[in-house]
């Protein structure tokens, strides 16, 4: 149980360590993982939108066709998601005096969507039964990576909004959400999508994994050129 269950966690922690030590003036550890328990709070506020959509059959569980894939992308997955790793967020850092420096926005959104991660993918190994190792290959190599870059984009925004408030507005707000958003519903269908076509499957999949870690380092090389260009941290 405890090798199912390291199998389960250890991708999430791996890229919350990543991510923590590229920061040149750590964040405090204890505000770290309460952001990553938040993040186990949102997979389960996330169901309480997604789950009424499953279990209706509005949206199909297993999508044969790129339309059904679109479909469970977005409403089963994206919109729920991001919705609630972005209210956690906003909770963790709200009146967070920690919250300092513009990098401080990737650490803490990376908590919360690693969280999210770590707890789906608990859920998901528990449940395969002998084919855990399996699926907790398949979720580190892509799940989790997946909902690392799409919180990466979040806190760039978030960040970005946060100390750019003088040039706050109702755009700068909302994309917040909708870029991770659009993000994940794009990762996810073309997921989907190459499940139903081996002869694109290694080709997407590969893909995936490394947008992923670029986005990453691009994103992290612009929020520190947008503070030093505006001597801002």
């Amino acid at each position: 149980m405890w090798i199912i269950l390291g199998a389960a966690i250890a991708p999430a922690l791996l890229l919350l360590y990543y991510v923590y030590s590229k920061d040149f003036r750590p964040e405090p550890k204890n505000l770290v993982f309460k952001g990553f328990f938040y993040g186990t709070l949102a997979a389960f506020v996330s169901s309480v939108f997604s789950g009424p959509l499953l279990y209706s059959g509005l949206i199909p569980d297993s999508p044969s066709t790129i339309g059904q894939a679109v479909a469970v992308s977005f409403l089963g997955a994206a919109i729920p998601e991001e919705s609630a790793k972005l209210l956690m967020l906003w909770l963790l850092l709200r009146r967070c005096s920690e919250f300092d420096e513009r990098y401080d926005g990737l650490v803490y959104a990376a908590a919360v969507g690693l969280g999210f991660a770590c707890i789906e993918n608990i859920l998901y190994v528990l449940s395969s039964g002998a084919g855990w190792f399996q699926v907790s290959v398949t979720r580190a190599l892509f799940a989790v990576p997946g909902h690392f870059a799409f919180a990466i984009v979040m806190g760039y925004f978030y960040s970005k909004n946060h100390f750019e408030w003088y040039h706050s507005t109702l755009w700068s707000r909302v994309r917040i959400w909708l870029y991770p958003v659009l993000l994940h519903g794009a990762y996810d269908t073309l997921a989907f999508s190459s499940s139903l076509g081996y002869a694109w499957s290694g080709v997407i999949s590969l893909a995936l994994m490394v947008f992923c870690f670029f986005l990453f380092r691009e994103t992290r090389r612009r929020i520190l050129n947008e503070a030093a260009l505006s001597q801002n941290p």
